[in-house]
């Protein structure tokens, strides 16, 4: 080719210039700029606990994205997050979750260098120590899955990467009608022992969950004195048989009236009088007692089985959707989050922040271990804490220095799961 061929004249540059400008008026109307201009949108699948239409709708006013919450049971949103990534860009639920998404490859680490709070997180999650005296309890202490290595593994030792946004968490235990069943002492007379309780049997109710139902069914054989384990946080499959045959035979003999699979329905086996006892989530009580259904919720002599929330990035986000979900990431933890959870009984990573959107009474009942002056509104509006009440299990430091186990996947995770089936069709 010559040079005459290919090098450009003015003529034949202006018009050029004068065909790409034509194009470009013509395209800024174009219907597909506008879908352009579309506002960001995050897919955030979990459970009821924190896919709340209160927290959707002002994420969404705060951060001018669009989101869609996906709620369901435990184990339904697990088997569908661990098997196709693509259907969220964020994943909500607990830390024994964990293993399960990394190993199925579902999930990818978060840049600690892109969480703007990281600085405020406590050392809960950091060390697995919330004072330097507390125990840390049996199975995965959320800080052993929390930093991602060099070589793919999950540990405690710090680094840039981390496997989850450390967020909500709380300690769990059972809730009772003190109509039916007389009011125990903290960390006294309440015992995980009362679920197998032979006076309370065809009104009790387990939560349906493999990786938590299980460490209430063995810390309640363990109270009761049926039991031993090795290492409660990592049954051995001797340990896992003799569990569901307990619980296989109590079954058959109409010991339980049921197994929740969400918030609202455990809520409802109450409501409906199903149930006088019951696996509990922390929500769930505050709700009940808003209905004026006087449930305590205990804090066991045992320990509690405690879970840590865990806010995951899907394997397959990118580009915009990579980026609102960092932007939720750290809205979730830039206090008014932290304030509204704290009015159905949770806990925030960086709790400091949420403090100064609580009243002094808010701050006192649900974080300090102290009474309140006055009645306290749970996230509904309703009266849910009378003035004078002192929140079972004290102060947050206190409750976290009890812990018996943590939500876990074992060793032993997928010879279990066949057993929990075959309790659950007993």
């Amino acid at each position: 080719m010559t040079q005459a061929a290919w090098t450009p004249t003015r003529r034949g540059f202006l018009k050029a210039s004068a065909i790409a400008a034509t194009s470009l008026t013509a395209s800024v109307n174009a219907p597909w700029v506008h879908a352009a201009k579309k506002r960001p949108k995050l897919r955030v699948l979990g459970t009821h606990v924190t896919l709340q239409e209160t927290l959707r709708l002002k994420a969404q006013q705060d951060l001018g994205i669009d989101i869609s919450f996906e709620p369901g049971g435990s184990s339904q949103v697990l088997q569908k997050a661990s098997s196709n990534p693509e259907s969220f860009d964020l994943y909500e639920q607990w830390s024994d979750s964990i293993n399960v998404l990394w190993r199925a490859d579902a999930i990818q680490s978060i840049d600690i260098d892109r969480l703007e709070y990281w600085h405020e997180i406590n050392n809960l999650t950091k060390t697995g120590y919330i004072t330097p005296d507390a125990t840390i309890g049996a199975g995965d202490a959320p800080h052993k899955l929390l930093f991602v290595q060099g070589n793919g593994s999950l540990s405690s030792t710090p680094s840039k990467q981390i496997s989850f946004l450390p967020y909500v968490h709380n300690t769990d235990s059972f809730g009772y009608d003190q109509r039916h069943i007389p009011k125990g002492s903290a960390y006294g007379s309440e015992s995980w022992g009362w679920l197998f309780n032979e006076a309370y049997r065809g009104k009790v109710a387990l939560v349906n969950a493999p990786t938590i139902g299980i460490f209430d069914a063995a810390l309640a054989a363990r109270a009761q004195g049926l039991m031993e384990f090795n290492d409660i946080g990592n049954m051995s499959r001797q340990e896992i048989d003799q569990l569901f045959d307990i619980l296989i035979s109590l079954k058959q003999q109409g010991h339980f009236c049921g197994l929740w699979n969400s918030v609202p329905e455990s809520i409802q086996y109450f409501t409906d009088e199903k149930a006088i006892i019951s696996s509990m989530f922390s929500p769930a009580a505050t709700a009940l007692n808003g209905q004026n259904i006087p449930v305590v919720y205990a804090a066991p002599k045992e320990g509690y089985r405690a879970w840590h929330g865990v806010m995951c990035l899907s394997s397959a986000a990118k580009d915009e959707a990579k980026d609102a979900a960092y932007k939720y990431m750290n809205w979730w933890l830039s206090g008014w989050p932290g304030a509204f959870i704290a009015r159905q009984g949770y806990y925030i990573s960086n709790p400091q922040r949420a403090k100064t959107l609580l009243s002094k009474d808010e701050w006192n009942y649900w974080y300090a271990g102290k009474k309140t002056q006055q009645d306290l509104l749970n996230t509904n509006g309703k009266i849910a804490i009378k003035a004078g009440s002192l929140r079972r299990g004290g102060s947050y430091e206190n409750r976290f220095s009890n812990v018996a186990v943590w939500n876990t996947v074992m060793d032993n995770y997928e010879y279990s799961l066949p057993r929990w089936h075959e309790f659950i069709l007993s």
